[in-house]
């Protein structure tokens, strides 16, 4: 029994199409993976504070969505630093202001379609329950779209490592590796090999 889960999640993951796994094997799939609970996590929090604060307090829709966001972007920044293995102490204008200013975004507009949501169910006549469903609905709708456009500025810009960001821009600079390479061509012995493959120096030019 206790094999179970595991020959269940390797079952789920042998249906998946090839290049989606080869995807998944890399470090942005890895790191999406890692991602994706930690959002859920921020989204079920924010979805629970959401609700009681238009169904319980009768707050507005619009203010209950940005206090909502506020509380699931907490989550979300302490479980990023896990998707990412940041550890130690944050870098106050490197990563937490930035992350915070991305969060604050997020919020303007998960405020903006839930406060339009919470409008359009009042215009629509609905009851009280169904104007707190419509407006979750809403919130949890934007939620998806901002999750791509947070993965994707976490893990190409906040989060990467400095190692990453040369990788990058070495391999958006062929010519940079081009004069690399002719470089280490012109420094002495720097074509002889070890063992079998020793470049023979009466062969070269």
């Amino acid at each position: 029994m206790a094999g179970g889960p595991t020959k269940f999640s390797r079952a789920a993951w042998l249906l998946l199409p090839g290049p989606l796994r080869r995807k998944l094997r890399s470090e942005s799939g890895r790191r999406f993976m890692r991602f994706v609970p930690a959002s859920l996590a921020a989204l079920a929090s924010s979805q629970l504070v959401l609700a009681f604060l238009v169904g319980i307090v009768g707050m507005s829709a619009g203010t209950s969505a940005f206090i909502a966001s506020a509380v699931g972007a907490g989550v979300s920044y302490v479980l990023s630093r896990w998707a990412w293995e940041r550890k130690g102490r944050p870098d106050l204008l490197r990563e937490t202001l930035p992350f915070w200013i991305v969060s604050l975004a997020a919020w303007s507009f998960l405020s903006f379609a839930s406060h339009e949501a919470g409008e359009w169910s009042r215009h629509m006549g609905h009851s009280h329950w169904e104007r707190v469903a419509v407006v979750n609905g809403a919130y949890f709708l934007a939620n998806c779209i901002t999750f791509v456009v947070r993965f994707a500025i976490f893990h190409w810009v906040l989060f990467a490592s400095r190692g990453d960001k040369a990788k990058a821009a070495q391999m958006l600079s062929p010519s940079l590796q081009l004069a690399e390479l002719e470089s280490d061509q012109d420094e002495p012995g720097s074509l002889e090999l070890t063992g079998e493959g020793r470049t023979d120096p009466s062969v070269r030019r």
